[in-house]
């Protein structure tokens, strides 16, 4: 009430925020050293904390503030802020796409939900970096293909398929779990003929696979693939080449598994030998076939469904991490695709 005798906007700035300081603490951090990392760069984190609370929240050193009474809100805070003190001293610098997953479970009540969450990383060998889950879902993926030997993951771009699949298998041929990494894909045009592209065939394929060395080299350095490469520990290659052979004690990526003809599905998944996982990525709203309707990997779908020994991990549009901005246009072409 007694914001309204003052005219001047800082003045009553000020006085809201020295009243808000004189309340009780909704937390206290013990070690502020990596607040900095918590907050993210220029505030994000905590401009994000905001906003997904309603509220603002103040900083007085080692002291947080809400401008609500609501303990369910300083709940929330807390919890936020304990798992991203966690994520730091795990060697994760926190994100967006990680506080609202954070938040959201915790708002729900979910708690084993964010504890999942955090637990669930990958770790790379002969690497100091660690791979996080980013949503709850991708949390859901890594442990499937820990656990599964077969797994379809399905979803729109940038819900990391393909980035998540190849963390996990580089995992494995680096502690020599299995003996060698299979990544494949079909090669089909979408919009432009392989023909008329430059070079031989080793050149004119390089394209299709350009996303999969992308998600590697982010992991491992380029040489250290060149040499696993050479060492026939990575393999990559259009799935027209795994005809015939049988793939034993190996993790098997088929990417961009949308543009899959059935027969293609079932020639790659009748390959598999003993020992081996197999993971399929795939976005059914970007078939590039001829026929949308002969897609191996919707067929795969309607008729594997129910065997228990697979996974099926599908991906929505919250689950977008590349870009906030893909997030938006994934939804848009799904409010366009849903129209009648």
């Amino acid at each position: 009430m007694l914001l309204k005798f003052y005219t001047n906007g800082a003045n009553c700035e000020s006085l809201y925020k020295e009243n808000v300081l004189s309340r009780n603490p909704a937390l206290v951090l013990e070690n502020i050293d990596k607040l900095h990392e918590l907050l993210g760069e220029n505030d994000k984190n905590l401009t994000l904390i905001e906003e997904l609370l309603g509220v603002k929240v103040f900083i007085k050193g080692n002291e947080l503030f809400l401008e609500t009474d609501d303990e369910n809100k300083k709940l929330i805070l807390k919890g936020i802020i304990d798992q991203l003190e966690d994520y730091v001293k795990l060697g994760q610098v926190p994100g967006t796409d990680l506080i609202k997953a954070i938040h959201y479970s915790l708002d729900k009540g979910k708690h084993e939900k964010v504890t999942f969450l955090r637990d669930t990383y990958i770790v790379i060998p002969h690497s100091s970096q660690k791979v996080f889950p980013k949503t709850f879902n991708q949390a859901l993926y890594v442990d499937a293909i820990e656990k599964n030997e077969m797994i379809f993951a399905i979803g729109p771009a940038g819900t990391g398929k393909t980035y998540l699949a190849v963390a996990m298998a580089l995992k494995y041929v680096l502690t020599r779990s299995l003996k060698k990494l299979i990544i494949t894909r079909p090669v089909v045009e979408a919009g432009e003929s392989l023909g008329f592209l430059p070079g031989d065939l080793a050149q004119k394929i390089n394209p299709y696979l350009r996303p999969i060395y992308d998600a590697m080299e982010s992991i491992l350095s380029l040489e250290h693939i060149k040499k696993l490469e050479e060492n026939g520990i990575i393999e990559i290659a259009p799935l027209a080449y795994m005809r015939g052979r049988t793939l034993s004690k190996s993790m098997v990526i088929l990417d961009e598994a949308q543009n899959t003809t059935q027969e293609q599905m079932k020639m790659l998944l009748t390959r598999i030998g003993e020992g081996t996982k197999t993971i399929i990525t795939g976005d059914i709203t970007q078939i590039d076939l001829p026929a949308k309707k002969g897609s191996g990997l919707l067929h795969a779908i309607s008729i594997m469904k129910h065997i228990k020994e697979i996974h099926f991990q599908f991906f929505k549009e919250l689950d977008v991490v590349r870009h906030p901005l893909v997030r938006k246009i994934v939804k848009a072409y799904e409010k366009d695709d849903a129209k009648p």
